[in-house]
């Protein structure tokens, strides 16, 4: 299976259970692919946990749902040791983190300790338990929901957290044609169970072949660009860090694989640029107080940063 036919078969797999949204599906790909992790943010019912879950399914990888509060404890999430009564001695007890995509649920809920807890293993890829490291599953891939709109309740998530998701994902009301077939799909309940087109071995094959798209010196020139500008820019008080350039990259390497390419062009660039460095830069408060956002910024500086030829 090559990258055109995973994507498109994951779409059409998906939307058994999802009206619309390809264009999330396709960046969930993207980071999956990039061995990276995402933020869905949108209001509530707009279907995030609904795209995780069948997202999951339709890879045949494992899922977990880990509902994030302000009283949930690290050992929640990673494990802990137990007493076995019927061996007479300790054992481990692996917590929801143990799986191959796993939706940490409005991770912002959670106490700094807690979300410190899941960044380390999203970061490692492993957890440790009372000394002893216990790798996590590969293909392994942590898909956190955001709501924009709550202010009260929440701990928001430092910079230095933010970076280590490879883009953060905004996820829309749909249109009028979406929500009216939607509200049809289920008046007759006619949406349908995921089944699995790849397995985690799969995957693992997939990912190998996208590492292998080539990305020439202009590109890499053009992705530094990008990230020196939004250094540079007088609106900006934090830019993008050079994890976010090598973010860049990847998440250019696999949406050229998902397109049937062996190489980057600037248009694989500039489609995931926006999801990529939106949730990594900070504006200064007189510009935000204006009404400019993230969003605004960058889509300026892919319109003047010169595309390579």
């Amino acid at each position: 299976m090559d990258g055109k036919e995973f994507l498109e078969a994951l779409k059409k797999e998906v939307n058994k259970a999802v009206v619309g949204k390809e264009d999330v599906i396709e960046l969930l790909a993207v980071a999956l692919l990039s061995k990276g992790h995402v933020i869905l943010e949108g209001v509530p019912g707009v279907a995030k946990t609904t795209i995780a879950k069948a997202f999951a399914g339709a890879i045949g990888l494992s899922f977990s749902r880990i509902q994030l509060t302000p009283d949930l404890m690290p050992a929640d999430i990673t494990g802990s040791m137990i007493f076995d009564q019927k061996i007479g001695e300790f054992r481990v007890r692996k917590g929801p983190v143990f799986a191959n995509i796993v939706l940490a649920d409005e991770i912002n809920r959670a106490p700094p300790k807690t979300q410190s807890a899941l960044l380390e293993a999203m970061q490692e890829r492993q957890v440790t338990i009372e000394g002893k490291t216990y790798p996590l599953p590969e293909p392994f891939m942590v898909i956190a929901t955001m709501n924009p709109i709550e202010h009260e309740g929440i701990y928001n998530l430092p910079e230095a957290q933010l970076d280590r998701f490879l883009m953060k994902v905004e996820i829309e009301y749909p249109n009028k044609g979406e929500e009216i077939f939607l509200l049809k799909r289920k008046e007759y309940d006619e949406f349908n169970s995921v089944q699995p087109i790849t397995n985690p071995e799969g995957v693992l094959k997939l990912i190998v072949q996208t590492s292998k798209v080539e990305a020439n010196e202009l590109i890499l020139e053009y992705i530094y660009e990008i990230s020196l500008r939004t250094r540079m820019d007088e609106r900006i008080l934090l830019g993008a860090s050079p994890r976010a350039s090598e973010h860049l990259l990847f998440a250019s390497k696999s949406l050229a694989f998902l397109r049937g390419r062996s190489y980057i062009i600037p248009d694989h660039v500039k489609e995931v640029a926006e999801s990529v460095l939106t949730h990594r830069i900070m504006l200064k408060a007189e510009y935000e107080m204006d009404g400019l956002s993230p969003k605004d910024v960058i889509r300026e500086i892919l319109d003047e940063v010169e595309v390579p030829k």
